[in-house]
């Protein structure tokens, strides 16, 4: 049995060493796709064009706007007149925020009452006019408690000196300086693992059924069971291959810190491999040709990044999605990915993320294994 499983290991190789193409589609496309995802996938927003009114002209109405500027996150593209001129911008896209001073602003300042200063956001974006909003919120605060802070200062020094104040000591854990690359580029290992493992066994098998190969194999004395395991075992090589590829760049090209063990990842890894490989040999049960199975890895894919918590937050989704998510291995990986890259935890913590991706793997497995054999008889 094993010298047979081995035979069809070194011919998957040979088949592979022999298919230059093949092996540039597994290391040239997933390191591309890596440097590009690890450099535009962040939730930063930089130098958003901004419009700006200033009616007041004053002091303060210009240091509230240099704040803006020298925060490096707004760039001051168009001072516009009119409200009429504002909507243009904001209508043609020219500009994504607007922001307008009204007259006496700095006087209002100057008696202790509030003074408002109008942002008007393009929402088309939702998520880059949310945070813009966000930054906005802050830099505004910052200017209102130091002016504050000032006029107090000049009228009551000596008081003030006693006047009792609450610090806030922020203590940030893991990602001290809240680079967002360091969420996504453990996310992007793993999705990036997620279509590599898929298309490698549904191919792989389906390359055989069209070109007729697989009848000739079935005909030796091999069995079905040592011929889905003579299939597999070289797609799981090649996807722990795969991953300490990618792995490697996310840690030395993009310096995202790996603080756990080594053999915890490994584990996860392993885990997740035999899902995603159940997945492709699920596939390649259902399909006849390289298209249809290009075509029904889709069904799998799209949901299982989705769904997967990478982009979209679990808890934003519906309630039946989120009971979807726990039928999706990508879920888990991601959290063991992050777990032992950023925080540096074990077992102790991300049992219950490898209890769940062996249940899912050995389900689809399963499944999978019952439908190739029968659909090889």
């Amino acid at each position: 049995m094993w010298s047979r499983i081995y035979h069809m290991i070194v011919k998957e190789f040979l088949q592979l060493r022999r298919d230059r193409y093949a092996r540039i589609r597994l290391i040239v496309p997933p390191l591309v796709q890596m440097v590009m995802f690890g450099y535009a996938a962040t939730f930063e927003v930089h130098s958003v064009a901004t419009a700006l009114v200033d009616r007041d002209n004053s002091q303060e109405s210009r240091d509230l706007v240099t704040r803006f500027t020298a925060s490096g996150r707004f760039e001051i593209v168009a001072a516009a007149r009119a409200d009429a001129d504002l909507a243009q911008l904001i209508d043609r896209g020219q500009v994504t925020v607007a922001i307008q001073i009204h007259p006496g602003f700095a006087a209002r300042l100057r008696k202790g009452v509030a003074a408002p200063v109008q942002i008007l956001v393009d929402g088309t974006n939702s998520n880059t006019a949310l945070i813009a909003l966000g930054y906005i919120r802050r830099i505004t605060e910052q200017f209102a408690n130091e002016y504050a802070a000032n006029a107090v200062a000049r009228v009551a020094a000596a008081r003030l000196q006693t006047a009792p104040s609450v610090e806030l000591a922020e203590r940030p854990w893991y990602n001290p300086s809240f680079e967002s690359r360091w969420f996504f580029v453990p996310g992007v290992i793993g999705s990036l693992m997620l279509v590599i493992t898929v298309n490698l066994t549904a191919f792989a098998v389906v390359r055989e059924r069209e070109i007729g190969t697989l009848e000739q194999v079935m005909v030796t004395p091999i069995r079905s069971m040592e011929f889905i395991l003579g299939k597999t075992l070289p797609s799981f090589l090649v996807g722990l291959i795969e991953a300490t590829l990618i792995t490697l760049v996310g840690i030395l090209w993009f310096q995202v810190p790996f603080r756990g063990n080594p053999l915890v990842l490994l584990l996860g890894v392993s885990l997740f491999l035999t899902c995603t490989l159940g997945m492709g040999l699920l596939i390649s049960t259902l399909c006849k040709t390289q298209q249809q199975a290009f075509a029904s890895s889709f069904f799998i894919l799209t949901p299982g990044f989705t769904l997967s918590g990478f982009s979209f937050p679990i808890a934003s989704m519906p309630v039946v999605m989120q009971w979807l998510t726990y039928l999706n291995p990508l879920r888990y990986l991601l959290v063991v990915l992050r777990g032992t890259f950023l925080k540096g935890v074990g077992l102790g913590v991300l049992w219950p993320q490898m209890l769940a991706m062996a249940l899912i793997g050995a389900t689809v497995l399963s499944i999978s294994i019952f439908r190739f054999r029968k659909s090889l008889d």
